[in-house]
């Protein structure tokens, strides 16, 4: 990934974090959160079309990318919540009320910061979030349900698996270049065992600890947002979590998948600077 680096370290309760800032230090905060099993990478086109009004901060979560990923490593999503709410502190952002972003897993872990640990937003934007019970793919259960078995698959079989699992988040196709870089981390000598590890940790119910009445406490400006040929997580949540968010926009990229980042990434930025304009004007409607 030599075009996208995380140039800096926060020691976690769960690891070492790789993380970065990009725009003017005194820019309004806005941070992104990547999902499985991705990491900040499939943010770097929006990080950088955002860093000219914000100062966008990324990371990798613990387990993911570049960041610490080690055998017996809490990669739960409640221990990242943890670590996402350490961070927002680390950077000072506790009482400056970031403009977060977050995607897939990124999106549990963002609102069970804001719901159970109180972290303080000024917007947030969930894009595919994996929140309500229906998310994840056929793959993800099936590996989750046999991960013992799976991590015993030699380095060319896991390889093939990760490609294959990966190529699907797209709904037109990712770019092979794109795919490998995705497709690389976790195809090390850490990263295979580390694949098979935050799937085992993170099963389908886990999210079903935030309820419907805990997303209706939510009551910063808040958008939804989801690819419309999605694979992973179905549409149809998206409609519900817009529901049950008070006031939540809705909006839905045409031709998208789960991965609207590589497959929309032009309306998505577009989306998302309108959204979380410091000066207050939020996007349109989208259906």
């Amino acid at each position: 990934m030599t075009s996208w680096r995380l140039d800096r370290t926060y020691r976690s309760t769960s690891g070492e974090v790789r993380w970065t800032a990009l725009g003017e230090d005194g820019a309004p905060p806005l941070v992104l959160l990547h999902g499985t099993p991705f990491s900040s990478y499939v943010w770097r086109g929006i990080a950088r079309a955002l860093s000219g009004r914000f100062r966008v901060y990324v990371w990798d979560m613990p387990g993911y990318g570049a960041s610490e990923k080690a055998a017996g490593q809490d990669v739960s999503l409640p221990r990242q919540a943890e670590v996402f709410t350490e961070l927002l502190a680390h950077w000072g952002l506790t009482d400056r009320e970031p403009t977060v972003v977050a995607h897939d897993f990124g999106g549990y872990v963002a609102l069970r910061a804001h719901l159970v640990h109180g972290a303080r937003y000024r917007r947030l934007a969930l894009v595919g979030p994996t929140a309500l019970p229906g998310w994840g793919s056929a793959t993800y259960r099936l590996i989750g349900e046999h991960a013992d078995v799976f991590t015993q698959l030699p380095a060319a079989l896991h390889r093939a698996l990760v490609t294959e699992y990966l190529s699907s988040a797209s709904g037109p196709g990712l770019h092979p270049s794109v795919l490998e870089q995705l497709v690389e981390p976790w195809c090390t000598e850490e990263g295979q065992p580390a694949f098979y590890r935050q799937i085992e940790q993170n099963g389908l119910d886990l999210t079903a600890d935030l309820k419907e009445e805990d997303y209706g406490r939510i009551s910063v400006p808040s958008l939804v947002s989801w690819g419309a040929e999605d694979a992973w997580n179905p549409v149809a949540l998206a409609h519900r979590l817009a529901a049950m968010i008070p006031g939540a926009r809705l909006h839905l990229f045409e031709g998208a998948g789960h991965l609207v980042q590589e497959d929309a990434p032009a309306e998505l930025a577009a989306v998302l600077a309108a959204f979380a304009d410091p000066d207050g004007h939020g996007p349109s409607d989208g259906n």
